[in-house]
């Protein structure tokens, strides 16, 4: 498949000028405590990649980084470096930390450009190991495991892999062909990475289960829950994740109109929101339940969406989509309880302008694949795993958004790829284990 070239207009992230990086590089301290190191959830060696920068060892750099997280070069674009690496820099207290995610970017799109294979797989084990999906925590399950000497099998059910960092990210912070280059440095290792299957349907769990020695799980949450309300069926009412693929893709979305609604307060959210003003939208307003301080967006996104001329009203809930001749013409809102509990209040309800409404209030669970392979979950459809990432079964292990539980950081990029290195890892020790 030939992937589709989009910006929607230039990217967020600014390359830096040769003597930018020089500037920045040489100014890290190389701390003996290297507090951006233990900030970092793959614990990447920062000062060790900025040195080579310092030296000019761009492929050392990208070795570094990369070693540490498979997928680096997307992370360089979407972490919230402001509460990992650049937060815990020593020059924060001076409010100018080394601008640490600009000069991973800087590595990582050396290694890119130059087309660079930056590891080897390690010496055959015999072993044979399936990840089922191929987003960022299957990739770093998969590349650690064929450096390991595994034999490794991706069932992924897209036409490519990379998952949320090739479909569900906007272009301008993320554009795929980062992803699809991550996603090829794992083939190089000998990856078998078969796109356009989906376990459970095009091949069953069971099969799975018993052509390999072991398994990684690393799907990824399903569509955006419907919203039930009133009027959610009409034309022009979207699942945001499917909005930002088509989007992303250089696909159709149709006539978006004067006005439209984003409902939620979380990254996809945001996504849609400047998505949509890039596209044209004159008004582009977000609506969020609680106050913007339980926003689960990170806080340089909201700061880019209100840049981009996106709108913000908390405190207010959908009670209703107006519908004419099929199609959404406005939106109908209750506020809110102030207290943050989410208690409509009777009598607030009003109606605004809207042309099109996107939800973004978060996304089910792939319970039925769990089940399938006989995972035991919780209620909400959230894997059970201990440390090692393993399930109630020996052979079988979890890894990303599957068993990433809501409320707190985990559903980062960075901390996927960190949940699939622990996987691999485990794996490998239980693979191993079997050999003596």
């Amino acid at each position: 498949m030939a992937f589709p070239s989009v910006s929607l207009g230039p990217p967020i992230a600014k390359r830096l000028s040769r003597l930018e990086v020089q500037i920045e590089a040489n100014r890290c301290l190389n701390c003996y405590d290297a507090p951006c190191i233990r900030a970092c959830p793959t614990s990447i060696d920062v000062p060790r990649f900025i040195g080579r920068i310092a030296t000019g060892d761009l492929l050392g750099s990208a070795q570094t980084i990369m070693d540490a997280n498979p997928v680096g070069a997307s992370c360089a674009r979407v972490c919230p470096t402001d509460q990992l690496c650049e937060g815990a820099c020593v020059y924060k207290a001076d409010e100018n930390p080394i601008r640490i995610g600009d000069l991973q970017r800087y590595a990582t799109d050396w290694a890119i450009q130059t087309g660079t294979t930056l590891f080897a797989a390690g010496p055959p084990t015999g072993k044979r190991v399936a990840v089922v999906g191929g987003g960022p925590a299957g990739l770093a399950a998969a590349r650690d495991l064929a450096r390991m000497g595994h034999a490794v099998t991706i069932f992924e059910r897209d036409p490519e892999a990379g998952g949320l960092d090739t479909y569900g990210i906007v272009p301008f912070r993320l554009p795929a062909e980062i992803a699809l280059w991550e996603a090829e440095q794992v083939r190089a290792l000998g990856v078998e990475i078969r796109t356009g299957v989906t376990v459970g349907e095009t091949i069953s769990a069971d099969s799975v289960l018993a052509e390999y020695d072991a398994v990684v799980i690393a799907v990824g949450m399903g569509n955006v829950p419907r919203l039930g309300i009133e009027g959610e069926d009409a034309v022009g009412v979207w699942d945001a994740l499917d909005f930002i693929r088509i989007a992303k893709m250089g696909g159709d979305v149709g006539r978006l109109g004067e006005h439209v609604a984003i409902i939620g307060g979380g990254n996809t959210a945001i996504d849609a929101a400047t998505c949509s003003r890039r596209l044209g939208v004159p008004s582009v307003t977000m609506y969020y339940r609680r106050g913007a301080e339980r926003m689960t967006a990170y806080g340089f996104e909201i700061e880019f969406a209100q840049v981009e001329g996106v709108e913000f009203r908390t405190y207010v809930l959908p009670k209703r989509i107006v519908v004419e001749n099929g199609r959404v013409a406005g939106l109908e809102l209750i506020s809110t309880d102030p207290a943050g509990s989410a208690r409509p209040l009777p009598g607030t309800e009003r109606i605004v302008p809207a042309d099109t409404v996107i939800a973004a209030i978060g996304q089910t669970r792939h319970t039925s694949l769990l089940d399938a392979f006989g995972v035991v979950h919780d209620v909400n459809g959230i894997a059970i795993v201990d440390d090692g990432m393993r399930t109630n079964l020996p052979n079988v292990y979890a890894a990303g958004d599957c068993m990433f539980k809501p409320g707190g950081i985990d559903a980062m990029v960075v901390e996927a790829a960190q949940r699939g290195k622990v996987a691999a890892q485990s794996v490998d020790t239980f693979l191993r284990a079997e050999v003596r």
